[in-house]
Formats: C-alpha cells, sequence, structure tokens
C-alpha cells in the first residue's frame, strides 16, 4: 500500500480520530465520547491504548457537569511526528534559491560549514577510532540512516542502508557533502563521501586512519 493511503487509513480511524481532538484542544472522556458518539468505556480503550504509545497523556483534571472532576489529556509532543511536515520541500527550494543565487560552489561550502558545526557539537571523545566510528554509526542511524562499521583498509567503512536526506540526494547530490562533513566532525579525521544515490539512496562514508 502507498504510504499516502495507509497514512490516511490510519489518521482516519478511531484512534487517530481521538488524537486529532486532542491535537485541537485537551478533553475529558465525556469530551471525546460526546464528539465521537462512543462510550465512554470506549473512549477510555483508545485513550489507554494512545497513552502505551507515548502519545496521549493525563494533563490535570476540571470539574464536568456532574460535579465530579475528570481527567484531563492532552496530546504528547511525540504525537506531532505522525503528521507530516515540509522540512524537505522547503530545504530543497531553499538548496535550489540559494544556488540560483549565489552559485553551486557557494552552496557546497554551506552546507559543508553546516555538516561540521553539527558533527563537532556531538563529536565522540573515545580515544579509539574504532570508538568514534561507532559513535557515528550510532548518530546517523538516530536520524535515520542505519548505519554500521565495517572494516576497511586503513580506516573503517560506515555502510549505511538508508538515508536520512533520500528526498534531496537523487537531485542534489552537493546534499550528502552536509553527511560527509557531519561524520568527519563527528570522528575527527579525514571522511570521503561514497553515497548511493539511485532510486532507494544509502549513506556510505570512509573513515581514513591518522
Amino acid at each position: 500500500m502507498a504510504e499516502g493511503k495507509w497514512r490516511d487509513r490510519v489518521l482516519e480511524s478511531t484512534r487517530w480520530r481521538v488524537v486529532a481532538l486532542l491535537r485541537r484542544s485537551a478533553g475529558t472522556v465525556g469530551d471525546l465520547a460526546r464528539a465521537l458518539e462512543l462510550t465512554d468505556n470506549a473512549v477510555r480503550l483508545h485513550l489507554a491504548a494512545l497513552e502505551r504509545d507515548g502519545l496521549v497523556e493525563a494533563h490535570g483534571k476540571r470539574r464536568e457537569w456532574t460535579g465530579k472532576p475528570a481527567v484531563v489529556y492532552r496530546t504528547t509532543a511525540g504525537a506531532e511526528t505522525l503528521y507530516p511536515k515540509p522540512y524537505d520541500l522547503v530545504l530543497w527550494e531553499l538548496l535550489r534559491v540559494l544556488e540560483e543565487r549565489d552559485g553551486a560552489a557557494d552552496v557546497e561550502a554551506v552546507l559543508k560549514a553546516v555538516g561540521a558545526r553539527l558533527g563537532e557539537a556531538a563529536a565522540s571523545r573515545h580515544a579509539e577510532l574504532r570508538g568514534r566510528a561507532d559513535h557515528a554509526a550510532a548518530v546517523l542511524t538516530k536520524l535515520g540512516g542505519l548505519v554500521e562499521v565495517e572494516e576497511d583498509p586503513g580506516g573503517f567503512l560506515l555502510q549505511g542502508y538508508s538515508c536520512p536526506l533520500a528526498a534531496l540526494t537523487p537531485g542534489c547530490p552537493a546534499a550528502c557533502l552536509l553527511a560527509e562533513s557531519l561524520v568527519s566532525g563527528l570522528v575527527g579525521a579525514a571522511v570521503t563521501e561514497r553515497c548511493d544515490r539511485t532510486d532507494r539512496p544509502r549513506c556510505a562514508f570512509r573513515v581514513e586512519a591518522a
């Protein structure tokens, strides 16, 4: 099933209707039951599942018309990650505008500088290169790269099985320079980008031993 159709089905389910309502404003079981035309017990079941998934949380209490205090629920910050964000589109257009205005060389310089700053901020202090390479692989994996460290003559290969910048790299190969500088900053060593920019981009970086 295409990603868009899968997302639509999920967001149209009752559980995600609960999330959508709470995303607009916090509410009680009674508020949700009335809005969804469900029983209170049915709403509680959905809320319990959403709490387990870290998408909904209790946020104080308020008195309802019965005079009894009722728990008020709201969405968590994590729930926002389920909704599409235009970051890829905005970044893609930003890079295009910068290249048209300043030229490809300047865009590449900016990307390298951004990557270097990010890498230095999260650099490993491990004494051994292998430890720093493992750290870099963990950082890239958290960013969505799914990276493993492989032994390579004269250094290490950080082999990715996905790409955090997959929406950009096919049409903007220079985006890989950002990742290359990031990895270099993380490991504190020279790094060469060897990414696969085909229809399913994969990161790959060779780390040179000193």
